[in-house]
């Protein structure tokens, strides 16, 4: 499975409208754009779907029309989010670089989207709220999650034939405990900056965790010789 082969769904209540569908397009962009910003800062319960609307330029009515409730609207929120994170990934040319300079780069560069857009950490958070307390609500993560782990896949599966890996690392499980370190300093900011003894997400710690936790992930796989793994010279938090 690809990621061209995956389309945003269709809003829930998608019926004929007056409109034209590049308009369309373009109400339904600033309506996420602005339900982004909105889940983000106030999370699902805080945000207003009056404010989301008054900000996209639309009416309160006009979000019911292709939503149907303030959930899905948010749900939309994060299918974007996760496609638009996976589309990002899928641009990195990896397959002509080493398996070990791959893995780095992929890692790097997923660590670098949670740093460069703070609303991903928020999101996060939020989404486990949602998907923990109504098991049944739809998820496209589920869908796009395994053309990540396939990614991931194709880096292991040449680093062990180059003899720079370990043989039969799974890359469901990696993938999983790969992205949960590398992230963790902003999902769960509290903890690991507590652990760590310094916030995680000011300049000088996100780049520490971002080395630490990259060479920690490294360290697990490589055949050979490891990354040090010593304390990042980095001021204690306050």
């Amino acid at each position: 499975m690809t990621l061209e082969a995956i389309t945003m769904p269709t809003p829930p209540h998608d019926s004929e409208s007056p409109t034209s569908p590049s308009r369309k397009r373009a109400t339904l962009a600033r309506l996420l754009k602005e339900a982004r910003q909105a889940f983000s800062e106030r999370g699902l319960a805080g945000a207003r779907v009056d404010d989301i609307a008054r900000a996209a330029g639309v009416t309160k009515q006009l979000v019911y029309h292709y939503f149907s409730s303030k959930e899905n609207l948010f749900a939309s929120v994060l299918d974007e989010s996760a496609q638009d994170v996976l589309a990002d990934l899928l641009t990195l040319e990896l397959d002509h670089l080493p398996p070990t300079d791959a893995l780095r780069v992929l890692l790097e560069h997923s660590f670098d989207r949670y740093r460069t857009d703070p609303t991903l950490s928020a999101l996060a958070q939020e989404s486990l709220r949602l998907h923990e307390h109504q098991a049944g609500h739809r998820n496209r993560f589920i869908v796009l999650a395994p053309i990540l782990v396939n990614l991931m896949d194709r880096i292991l599966r040449r680093g062990a034939a180059s003899g720079e890996f370990v043989q039969a690392v799974d890359a469901r499980m990696f993938c999983a405990a790969s992205g949960l370190l590398t992230t963790g300093g902003f999902t769960s900011r509290y903890i690991v900056s507590t652990l760590a003894g310094f916030d995680t997400t000011s300049p000088e710690g996100a780049s520490a965790w971002r080395k630490y936790s990259v060479d920690f992930v490294l360290a697990t796989v490589l055949a050979g010789k490891r990354p040090s793994l010593e304390r990042p010279p980095v001021d204690p938090a306050p």
